[in-house]
């Protein structure tokens, strides 16, 4: 479906008066300074409670809805309709045709059928609700606007995860008062969480992210409200009431014997983004949970990289974090950004993400007792921690090559290779990788590399840069596709080649800066004049006479 032009959207605002709409409803309108007063006609409105400012074309409820918006949320409320065919509506009717502004009893506009079944048990109306704040995410400009502000951009974020928004309108759509089924769905929606005990949606104003199971199923609910000027108490961050349940992106657990563990599910959504998708997230300092635990020790996590807000709270969490998993087996590092600042804060201020994330991934200061343990087989995604030394605060300063972090030091030394003037080859099982082109790389901030990788008489071919998690994610699709390997396989091939040929890289890059003047070789005859010249009687006088100025 074509996402609505923005520039069609805000037409549609200006042009369409909310004081209109409300007198073809028949409501009458007094004035009160720069407002306009009348009775609301979305709930049972004794006295005037209805705020209609036509300078700004704004309309408010003082009373118990609490509505508001402008010209197309005044058609969603009226008719009991999407934000799209709200659109579509006032499209085809801008001159309130159609009963668009007719009142709610004799209303001619088709009304949307409700997002969820009545008959649906706890589990598939938390499935369905989350399907509908999906579908509202993906009509909505100001939702996919925040999402962009964030830095959260790539449709395949947005689809796997089944990002959504919540904008009142699943209660738009939920049947009227009078409709038999409609205070036993109500009800059961309350039961869930997503509506609460005064009929208001619970998550209204948010971007909301689902904790899907392995079977596809929701088992918990976040939502980030997309604004930021809220009254004091009005809480930025929710969840679904009662203990949190599941874990974030699961299945990355089973990929991966090393985890991105962050402190909030934005934070996760953006070294997700920046391609480190051995991602998951807590609930908040306080919310990693025992079904965090259970999944680490089920899918074999060897180590965690606690990816915690820089601040107090942050710092305090993951040391006590650190204990909690450290006694459970699983060594741990902690991912220092700069002071004050969280994963979705550095992600957006240091660009690119791929690389300014990568860096401090590389860079997590091991946290147990002793020297840090060696990660055999390293992978983008799975980089080796190093022990810190006493340093001041980090500070926002330009990316480094990655071609100086730790990942290119010792553990490459144990990944072998075949290395030749043109070419390097790896083999792994029965999977042989060829390299060409990396003597072209002449300098630290790329790794542009022909690639073919085969197996038997199948093979894939393509053209990287090995920095690229854009470019590695494609190539690694495609490869196991050819080879029929899975996914991760290739993943962790590509985690090898790159810690080898990054090496590689700063060796030759260290052998032409550090490389010495070349001396002129002389030819026999040369030689011997020279020899003569040295030996020939008066030598010293003659050095001493050209010397003078008389000579010059």
């Amino acid at each position: 479906m074509p996402r609505i032009p923005v520039a069609e959207i805000e037409r549609l605002k200006n042009e369409v008066s909310v004081q209109q709409l409300a007198e073809a409803r028949g409501i009458e309108l007094k004035g009160q300074g720069n407002n306009l007063l009348g009775r609301c006609p979305f709930h049972a409105d004794k006295t005037p409670s209805l705020v209609i400012t036509p300078d700004k074309n704004l309309w408010h409820c003082l009373g118990a809805c609490q509505a508001g918006g402008g010209p197309i949320d005044w058609v969603m409320r009226a008719n009991g309709v999407s934000f799209r065919h709200a659109v579509e509506l006032l499209r085809a009717a801008p001159d309130l045709a159609a009963g668009v502004g007719e009142p709610v009893k004799g209303s001619h506009t088709r009304k949307l059928a409700a997002p969820v079944e009545p008959t649906a048990g706890a589990g598939e109306l938390l499935n369905q609700v989350v399907d509908f704040y999906h579908q509202t995410l993906l009509e909505s400009p100001e939702a996919l606007a925040y999402l962009a502000k964030r830095g959260l951009t790539d449709p395949e974020l947005i689809a796997r995860f089944r990002l959504g928004y919540a904008n009142r309108t699943l209660g738009y759509r939920l049947p009227a008062k009078r409709a038999q089924d409609a205070a036993g769905l109500k009800g059961r929606l309350r039961e869930i969480g997503i509506l609460r005990e005064s009929g208001h949606e619970h998550f209204n104003g948010s971007i909301v992210v689902p904790v899907i199971d392995g079977d596809g199923n929701v088992t918990e609910v976040y939502g980030r409200k997309l604004r930021d000027d809220l009254r004091g108490d009005t809480p930025r961050h929710l969840y679904l009431p009662g203990p949190h349940k599941g874990v974030w992106n699961a299945q990355a657990l089973g990929g991966s014997d090393e985890i991105i563990l962050c402190e909030a599910l934005i934070d996760a959504l953006a070294f997700w983004q920046a391609g480190f998708h051995n991602v998951t997230a807590s609930y908040g300092v306080a919310g990693f949970t025992p079904d965090h635990l259970a999944a680490f020790a089920r899918n074999g996590v060897k180590r965690v990289l606690i990816a915690y807000d820089r601040d107090e709270a942050g710092d305090k969490a993951a040391g006590a974090l650190a204990e909690q998993l450290i006694a459970a087996g699983i060594d741990c590092c902690r991912i220092e950004f700069p002071k004050g600042m969280d994963a979705a804060d550095y992600a957006l201020k240091v660009t690119p993400a791929s690389k300014s994330l990568g860096i401090l991934l590389r860079k997590a200061a091991w946290m147990g007792k002793g020297a840090a343990p060696q990660a055999p087989g390293q992978h983008p995604e799975a980089v080796e921690c190093e022990t810190p030394a006493p340093a001041p605060a980090l500070a926002i300063a330009p990316v480094p090559a990655l071609a100086a972090s730790p990942a290119a030091a010792p553990a490459s030394s144990t990944i072998a290779a075949d290395v030749k003037a043109d070419e390097v080859v790896f083999t792994f099982a029965e999977r042989r990788y060829r390299v060409r082109g990396l003597p072209k790389n002449l300098a630290p901030e790329t790794l542009k590399i022909n690639l073919l990788v085969a197996v038997g008489e199948r093979f894939h071919v393509d053209t990287l840069d090995l920095y690229s998690a854009k470019g590695r994610g494609h190539y690694l699709q495609q490869a196991a596709k050819e080879l029929g390997v899975r996914d991760e396989v290739i993943k962790h091939d590509l985690g090898r080649i790159l810690l080898k040929l990054e090496a590689l890289q700063d060796e030759r890059i260290k052998a032409a800066t550090t490389a010495a003047p070349a001396v002129p070789a002389l030819s026999d005859v040369e030689r011997e004049a020279a020899l003569a010249m040295l030996r020939a009687p008066g030598l010293l006088e003659r050095i001493v006479a050209t010397s003078t100025p008389a000579a010059w």
